[in-house]
Order: C-alpha cells, then structure tokens, then sequence
C-alpha cells in the first residue's frame, strides 16, 4: 500500500495515519484510494479487530486538495473511499485533532467512537465551495445532533471547536493533544480483548436501522454533486481559490 497511509497492527488494533502533514492530510486521488483500499483489507483480516484511524502531524484532515483536483479534474475519488467507510463492518474509532475539513470531517461521522483534541478546527464548507455534502454526511450529521443544529452548520460553514463538538455531540470525548492519541489507543485496545463475532453483530445491530437513511443520502448527495459540480458558483469558488480571494456568489444570484 501507499505511504500515504501509515498502518501499525498492535494486539488487534488496527492504527491507520493519515500521511500528508505537509499539506494537512489533504485528499488527493492517492490517498482517497489507498485509505479505502486499507479500510477493505481490514475487514476481511481476522487479526484486525478495530481500527484507529488519525492524522499525521498537527492535523487530521483538510478535505479534498483542491490543488490536486484543479489539476487532474478528479472529482469523484472519494466515492471509492465512501463506500469503504459506509461498509466497514468492524468498531471504528478516530482520534482527530487541528484541522478536519469537507471530507477530513463527514469521514468522522461514521466512527463508531470519535475523540477530539483540544486544537479541533471543524468544518463542513460545501456551500462556500458550490457543492453539496458528502459521504452521506447530510445524514449522519442529523442523527448525530439532530436536525436544526446539523442545517445550522451546513447552511452556516462555520467552524466548529473541540468544546462545540463535544457540546453538540459529535465528539464522544476531549483530551489534549498530547493526551488524544493514547487514549484513543487504549479505548480501541479494550475493545479488541472481546470477542470479534460479538463485535460485529454488536455493531450490524447499531447501524441497520440507519442503512436506509445512509443510502438515501449518498444517493441525493451525489446526484446534486453532479450538478453542482462544474457549475457557476464551484467554479467561482474554484477561481477564488486559485486566486486567493474571496468568491463573490452574490453576482451568481438570477436577476
């Protein structure tokens, strides 16, 4: 596998790092495909009983690299990488900190168990960017926090700190950075001592009442993403990226 992904198999545990600080574990294709393709050797290895997954460096993740997708035009990687997440059938846990943006955030939200680090930066940017949500997030987001606080962020694109994440309950817990990692290690460790076929009947019993809604979602979320995607105001916003400015969507309004 890539070295864009970073793994380590200790007693069960599975910890997968996400492996480009120097862009703040930014997606490019590489990496949407090579973490998916981690997610799905994991389900089928009988000595991975949960994964971990993290950043490398001060952050988790700062979404798509827009970088890469102006460059190469591709635009729907992270649709390999959602169904791995979506079908992942083992105790997911995630130990997130600084920067989690766009997908680096809406791939947080199917961990079965999510610690956040005090530095935690949230945010879920689709509509500054003319998009639509994604991995099903439109979803999850609600039946994390219900549905007024999740239309709140998504309409919004604010930013969400460690406090706010927790408050609302996206987070499951708060540690210091220092502190996140290990902790997050431990949990997953407690779990992997119970037995595997427990786990997984366990886990196909909190997640098959919401398989309706998951698919619903990604349906509706990648149908608007095809419009969207390409159009005025993804590509206004594109520009604005590319010129360091901010986009100006108000001219896009229809007179």
């Amino acid at each position: 596998m890539s070295d864009t992904v970073l793994k380590e198999l200790r007693d069960g545990v599975l910890l997968l790092t996400l492996n480009r600080p120097e862009s703040k574990n930014s997606f490019n294709k590489e990496l949407w495909e090579s973490f998916a393709a981690e997610l799905d050797a994991a389900r089928t290895d009988d000595d991975v009983t949960v994964v971990v997954v993290t950043g490398a460096g001060k952050d988790f993740s700062a979404g798509q690299d827009l970088k890469d997708y102006a460059v190469s035009g591709k635009a729907h990687s992270y649709r390999i990488t959602e169904r791995a997440v979506v079908d992942f059938d083992k105790p997911l846990v995630a130990a997130a900190k600084g920067v989690a943006v766009g997908g680096g955030a809406t791939i947080l939200f199917h961990s079965d168990v999510l610690y956040v680090g005090e530095s935690l930066r949230m945010r879920l940017p689709f509509n500054s960017l003319g998009m639509a949500p994604e991995f099903a997030s439109s979803y999850m987001l609600q039946m994390r926090i219900g549905p007024q606080l999740a239309a709140e962020l998504l309409f919004t694109t604010e930013w969400i700190d460690a406090d706010k994440a927790l408050q609302t309950g996206i987070a499951t817990r708060k540690f210091t950075d220092d502190e996140l990692l290990p902790n997050a290690m431990a949990k997953a460790a407690e779990i992997a001592q119970l037995p595997l076929s427990s786990l997984l009947e366990t886990k196909r019993c909190l997640k098959t009442a919401h398989r309706a809604g998951i698919e619903a979602a990604l349906k509706i979320e990648r149908e608007a993403m095809d419009r969207l995607a390409g159009g005025p105001a993804s590509m206004e916003a594109m520009m604005a990226f590319m010129e360091k400015r901010k986009p100006d969507f108000r001219s896009l309004k229809k007179k």
